[in-house]
């Protein structure tokens, strides 16, 4: 009988080790934020869908982790960088906010960064462009989930100069992402052996492009890079048109485009374009399961790439927790650079020591009208571009923490 009860208490002994730690959580709850553009330019790309997309991601994971019923909150920060920063600060120090998704521009989302970075708080940054935020403005907080700079002078940038669009000139928007993209697609096409005859900047959210136009007009570059987005890109591409620079013999090449941008600009206006995605819905079946729940609930809108990384972000996010019992920044950061995993709209997945989330790139160009075969039907893949290839190399994007590790 001794010997039984003995047994008895190392089997309870042993499960008592075998327990996780208790579950600790600030504030007893988990609280997520997305701050995005819900009313200007970029409002298509993030936006309204950003918010739907995070929103069914905590609905697929269950609504609560570690037993607690997982909080949400948006804001609408106009990509201006002021009120970003604000927002953000108020999120971290007032409301209890634990991991902030967003926000919009390269320029509103490297002002969260810094404030995450100051206050040691998580930011994932699914929708900005800019490879600065893992470079020399990475910080240990935040993660750079979907795509950036980089990435598309690899993609669209290269097969442009390789298809023989040697001479270029930009047409950029006057701000952090525009800079970025202009900078590291004109390196991508001087390494290529092309040339970058001039450039002209032209204001965020512009209506008229008339004088940009005529400038790339005038120089008659092969190739007019489009060093824009969202509204921007479609109304210069429409411009464009107008003023016949595609009948001319010149081309453009929209260094950042969307499907919502295709969507806008029609088959007509937009076949023959290559562009570079790191996601589109039509890619596999795990892409297109996701995407059909979401147009469903979108008035039949298929997600971005930049909505599809708010969905990644957040699952990610809630399986670190999870996975750690706790949502103590360091301890949750940590879980998410520990190793690869399957995410469920990009494939293999990483997050190196920088913040930039690997995964595979893709060139499409997009389809004729007469080759689409239903709405939204857009794309034909082109090539599959490894993320090691994609995305630039850790050791040059001059990331201090990084530089300091070495």
């Amino acid at each position: 009988m001794r010997r039984g009860l003995m047994g008895s208490a190392m089997l309870c002994l042993a499960a008592a080790w075998s327990l996780p730690a208790q579950a600790q959580l600030s504030n007893d709850t988990v609280k997520i934020g997305v701050a995005t553009d819900l009313s200007s330019l970029y409002a298509d790309i993030n936006g309204p869908g950003a918010v739907l997309a995070a929103q069914m991601a905590i609905e697929d994971f269950g609504g609560t982790v570690l037993g607690k019923k997982i909080e949400f909150v948006s804001s609408d920060i106009q990509n201006k960088a002021d009120v970003a920063a604000t927002t953000a600060g108020r999120w971290f120090d007032n409301e209890n906010v634990d991991v902030i998704l967003g926000a919009g521009a390269s320029s509103s989302s490297i002002a969260v960064a810094n404030v995450a970075g100051e206050k040691k708080k998580i930011f994932l940054a699914p929708d900005p462009a800019s490879s600065d935020i893992t470079g020399k403005l990475c910080n240990p907080y935040t993660v750079h989930w979907v795509y950036d700079t980089s990435a598309l002078a690899n993609g669209t940038g290269s097969a442009v100069v390789k298809a023989g669009g040697k001479n270029w000139f930009f047409l950029t928007a006057d701000y952090a992402f525009g800079y970025a993209l202009q900078r590291d697609v004109a390196a991508v096409v001087t390494k290529n052996g092309g040339k970058v005859l001039g450039e002209v900047k032209h204001p965020i959210n512009t209506n008229d492009f008339s004088s940009f136009l005529l400038q790339a007009q005038a120089s008659k570059a092969q190739i007019i890079g489009l060093a824009n987005a969202g509204g921007d890109t479609i109304n210069s591409i429409k411009q464009a048109a107008e003023f016949g620079i595609v009948k001319g013999g010149q081309k453009l090449a929209g260094l950042l485009v969307f499907v919502s941008d295709v969507h806008s600009l029609g088959l007509e206006r937009a076949q023959g374009l290559s562009l570079t995605e790191a996601f589109y819905w039509d890619l596999n079946d795990k892409t297109r399961a996701f995407s059909k729940r979401f147009a469903e609930r979108f008035k039949g809108k298929m997600p971005t790439m930049a909505q599809a990384g708010f969905y990644s972000a957040v699952l990610a996010y809630l399986n670190a927790v999870k996975a750690v019992g706790t949502d103590n920044p360091e301890k949750v950061m940590a879980k998410m650079k520990e190793g690869t995993w399957d995410d469920p709209v990009f494939g293999k997945s990483w997050i190196r020591p920088d913040g930039r989330k690997m995964h595979d790139m893709y060139l499409f160009e997009v389809k004729k009208p007469s080759e689409s075969k239903g709405p939204w039907d857009y794309y034909n893949l082109i090539a599959t571009i490894p993320a090691d290839e994609a995305f630039r190399p850790m050791d040059q994007g001059g990331c201090p923490m990084v530089a300091k590790k070495n």
